[in-house]
């Protein structure tokens, strides 16, 4: 089964940041599988720009290569593969040039195979589903301090919102040698998919995220508005979003 649909990515430098360090895609390989990435890149001088460039770069050149596979334990071995070939080029890179030490970036990628959706995650950025009934659902684990916190019951949830260190990641790609991915999978049925980085998310209520996500506009119009209210809202960091909609199943 593939699915046939539209797709919107943009980023925006939001209204304190001097740079933009996030990036966003979506690709479509012949497999008719579809891949939506969100980077949001760290480290001085914008470093996080060209970690987050290659990361995309990266991924983008191994999914348009991959195999189609049966079994979901190939998947993941395969992002997996794909992962850490990123990762090797931005650690590499930050060894070998000074002006790039520290550099690194979050990655959330959503591949859509079939009747299946596999999410991998390094860091804070995010992968959400809409619901046939308009319900939006977060299917990734945000690696930081404070979600560690929070699932070891140090801390509320409600805590966890103003907590000092909410921002302190455990995870990047770029800034260790060796690399751990986080997946989620789950039945895919032709929802909507949004990739997005933690200028999104911090910056828009679950709930207006969910209403903007069920409108009827079309998929660039959407992003368009999810960009505009975070920045409204105050556009305290970068902000990246990737979005897939189904039109039809053959």
């Amino acid at each position: 089964m593939s699915y046939h649909g539209t797709f919107a990515f943009r980023t925006d430098i939001g209204k304190v940041r001097k740079d933009n360090e996030d990036k966003a895609q979506v690709a479509m390989n012949s497999n008719g599988e579809v891949l939506l990435i969100v980077c949001d890149g760290m480290g001085g001088a914008s470093k996080g720009d060209l970690a987050s460039k290659m990361a995309i770069e990266s991924l983008v050149e191994s999914f348009k290569n991959k195999k189609k596979y049966i079994l979901l334990g190939n998947e993941k071995r395969w992002f997996t593969k794909a992962a850490k070939k990123a990762n090797a080029a931005i650690y590499e890179m930050a060894e070998k040039e000074p002006s790039c030490k520290g550099m690194g970036t979050t990655v959330v990628a959503a591949l859509i195979s079939g009747n299946r959706l596999i999410t991998a995650t390094v860091g804070d950025s995010r992968c959400y589903m809409l619901k046939k009934k308009n319900e939006l659902v977060q299917l990734t684990h945000d690696q930081t301090y404070v979600n560690y916190l929070v699932s070891t019951g140090k801390i509320s949830e409600e805590e966890s919102l103003s907590h000092p260190d909410r921002h302190v990641l455990m995870n990047a790609l770029g800034i260790y040698p060796s690399l751990s991915l986080t997946f989620t999978s789950h039945e895919y049925n032709g929802e909507s998919i949004l990739c997005c980085s933690d200028g999104l998310y911090n910056q828009i209520p679950h709930r207006e995220l969910q209403n903007i996500m069920s409108t009827d506009d079309r998929s660039d119009q959407k992003v368009d508005a999810l960009i505009s209210v975070a920045n409204f809202n105050g556009g305290s960091d970068n902000i990246a979003a990737a979005l897939w909609e189904c039109i039809t199943n053959d």
